[in-house]
């Protein structure tokens, strides 16, 4: 941390209930707490977010400008998806219970749970992990410099994007009414190399859930 941290003062901080401090809720089964260094002030270099997602309900595309993420599963299953800056291609994982992806930092991904009841923690080696949102950059980039850019049809673009009028994080919407079809495509490696394992089902108990 910039600032050493002092341990003999009466506000450090060495415990806090990270299900009070509610970061996006969807609903009441698709939703994420933080933790950081404004919650507590001992974290150095350190901070996660505690995901909960219901089936094809998925982390939208982003990336971490100052963190890597280490994704780990606790119940249910996430499919992991990063785009390899380095050879241009995806690469697709899906982790279960015990498992970990480990996603480098500035590394543009997206996570789908796969399975009901999935928990996930996600860690950052920052002390407030930064993103910058699909959402935003889509909504955001003056449509004409995309139409410019692209050789796009401005209007058809504007069209297209019009539903997008915040930050998604957890897709898609709850105002979404499109017919959803498989999402196996987006997977084509969904499979872990390993084999998916078959655990158990954890019980899904948000430990408190966040208010409706």
């Amino acid at each position: 941390m910039d600032t050493p941290i002092d341990y003999t003062s009466p506000s450090t901080q060495f415990t806090f209930d990270v299900n009070k401090n509610l970061f996006f809720k969807k609903d009441n089964f698709n939703f994420m707490n933080i933790l950081g260094v404004e919650q507590l002030n001992t974290l150095d270099n350190l901070s996660l977010i505690d995901i909960f997602l219901s089936t094809n309900n998925n982390i939208e595309p982003h990336y971490h400008p100052n963190a890597s993420e280490l994704v780990y599963c606790i119940s249910g299953a996430m499919a992991v998806s990063i785009l390899n800056p380095f050879t241009k291609q995806y690469q697709h994982y899906t982790i279960t219970p015990g498992q970990v992806a480990n996603i480098p930092q500035g590394w543009w991904h997206y996570q789908m749970a796969t399975e009901d009841r999935t928990h996930v923690l996600a860690i950052f080696n920052a002390s407030t992990p930064e993103v910058i949102l699909g959402s935003d950059i889509l909504r955001l980039t003056p449509s004409n410099i995309m139409a410019h850019t692209y050789c796009l049809d401005e209007n058809q673009w504007k069209k297209a994007i019009e539903p997008i009028t915040d930050s998604t994080y957890i897709g898609p919407p709850k105002d979404c009414h499109r017919t959803h079809g498989s999402n196996a495509q987006y997977f084509p490696n969904y499979i872990h190399p390993h084999g998916n394992q078959g655990y158990p089902m954890q019980q899904y108990s948000p430990y408190n859930h966040p208010p409706s």
